[in-house]
């Protein structure tokens, strides 16, 4: 486990620390500061997170598919998992590629979090200082001069709220993306919904809740890392979501 720790800290915490005491030599502002280190991370994580999504729509193209398959070998579920693995190598898809970018968002998550504790105790954290980064002796965790960014156990409720809305329409662009790529035609009344549509359905609500819950105990400077992440996820989804509108269809 102390390997791993060690790994941890030197190839994430102590990076990030550096990068964000480096930026506030520059901008002296920690919420400005922050903001900054946020964008650099996502623009490190964009092809990362491009392919996440490109998988996600390649997996909604190919569920009409993959619910033949599933038909077809309904009373067979070893030769189901069989033909719909097969299904996924053939079409070059990764069904668990959309996890990847989660993991390391709560990695980076986990040590942003040591980061701020760091910034609260900064006096014991300079050892943690690269020889070639500017030791500022002070951290001021005011931010625009009213917002302490810091704080443990502060309720931040605009700021979360801002945060859990951004997640609702980033979960319902993805929804009616779902629901676009449907077949037109009757539906049947008896026919149950699928298990992926009804906790998709059900995540755009949980997941903003969640957001809203767990964001309320986090101090504002992790608030600020959350909505900027998410505001990034959000344009870059929309982007790749709506870019095949502009893109010429190939003559069949």
């Amino acid at each position: 486990m102390s390997l791993i720790t060690g790994f941890f800290s030197a190839t994430i915490y102590q990076p990030l620390f550096n990068i964000l005491i480096g930026i506030y030599n520059i901008i002296p502002d920690l919420g400005i500061s922050i903001i900054l280190v946020t964008i650099i991370i996502r623009l490190l994580m964009l092809p990362l997170s491009r392919k996440s999504i490109e998988s996600q729509k390649q997996m909604q193209e190919i569920q009409p598919e993959i619910k033949k398959l599933q038909a077809k070998f309904k009373n067979d579920k070893q030769k189901q998992g069989e033909a719909i693995m097969k299904f996924y190598k053939e079409k070059k898809v990764n069904p668990a590629s959309g996890c990847l970018p989660l993991i390391v968002q709560l990695i980076i998550l986990i040590a942003l979090y040591r980061v701020f504790l760091a910034v609260i105790d900064y006096d014991s954290a300079t050892t943690l200082l690269y020889s070639f980064i500017n030791n500022p002796m002070e951290i001021k965790n005011i931010s625009l001069g009213f917002l302490d960014v810091t704080a443990v156990g502060k309720i931040n409720l605009p700021l979360a709220l801002v945060t859990a809305a951004l997640q609702y329409w980033q979960g319902k662009m993805m929804l009616q993306r779902t629901e676009k790529n449907k077949p037109v035609g009757k539906k049947d009344p008896t026919k149950e919904p699928e298990f992926g549509e009804i906790m998709q359905k059900q995540m755009l609500y949980m997941g903003p809740v969640l957001t809203l819950v767990i964001g309320l105990s986090f101090p504002a400077g992790l608030l600020i890392y959350w909505f900027i992440t998410t505001l990034f996820m959000v344009g870059q989804q929309y982007w790749i979501l709506n870019k095949e509108k502009n893109t010429p269809k190939e003559a069949t």
